[in-house]
């Protein structure tokens, strides 16, 4: 099933229940993203932002035993429409985790590993993406003149970067970041802020993250979350400077959480 442009509620989640076997993770959420933004999920640990993430692109389908309530829409079309292609859904959907994960590859095989699986072997082709990719990571200046090394040898901030762009590869509509600070140290988390800034003219961005200075410093959009409800989502600016609700406030206060 393709996925048709919509400038307007890019990402619907729709009445939206999620569950772990008995225990219920998500409760009702509505919440609509729209494109081209980078919306922000924040809230404490065990709130529900990083289940909510992953059924954006139904990474959670791989944990037996779950079962949602409610729908989620991307461009008009449901995510559990029975004619949806799981995988091709996840191409479209790229995700970037917390802790940077690339392969035991060199940088290059790193950033084409999924057009490889998917059979595609021409050489100046691959190398076209390995340079937009890279470039649009904002690490191709660092790497060029050793794109056949392990990934490995890079730095921690440096090898987040690359992961960014082995989701990119794809030519993905969305990307997914699940606290991809988190493992960093400030500088690199500078430039992944100011990478996500640049990429949201590309790519529809939604970003866990727990802390607040990047929220309001990233983010267009800020949904607060507690305890699998979405509490408040408004435009970042107003989330941190006048929330409507008490609950938002005490968090980004941080009289709680």
């Amino acid at each position: 099933m393709s996925l048709t442009n919509k400038k307007d509620n890019f990402i619907s989640v729709e009445n939206f229940s999620f569950f772990y076997g008995e225990k219920q993770a998500l409760f009702e959420i509505d919440m609509r993203i729209p494109e081209h933004e980078v919306t922000a999920l924040i809230g404490p640990s065990g709130c529900g932002k990083s289940t909510l993430l992953r059924n954006m692109n139904r990474l959670n389908d791989l944990i037996e035993g779950t079962r949602h309530q409610g729908d989620i829409i991307l461009n008009g079309n449901s995510l559990y429409d029975p004619k949806v292609n799981v995988i091709s859904l996840r191409k479209r959907v790229g995700m970037v985790f917390q802790k940077y994960n690339p392969f035991a590859k060199s940088i290059y095989e790193n950033v084409i590993f999924s057009l490889r699986v998917a059979g595609r072997n021409q050489r100046a082709f691959l190398n076209e993406v390995v340079e937009t990719s890279l470039r649009a990571a904002a690490l191709w200046d660092e790497v060029k003149d050793r794109l056949h090394e392990s990934a490995f040898g890079l730095s921690g901030g440096q090898q987040q970067r690359l992961c960014i762009a082995r989701a990119i590869a794809n030519q993905p509509e969305i990307l997914l970041m699940d606290e991809p600070c988190a493992a960093l140290d400030p500088l690199a988390t500078l430039k992944i802020e100011e990478l996500i800034q640049d990429l949201k003219h590309q790519y529809t961005i939604v970003i866990v993250t727990h802390n607040m200075a990047q929220a309001s410093r990233c983010s267009d959009k800020t949904a607060f979350m507690y305890l699998g409800k979405l509490i408040e989502f408004d435009d970042t600016s107003k989330i941190f400077t006048s929330p409507k609700e008490r609950q938002t406030e005490q968090y980004i206060t941080g009289s709680f959480g």
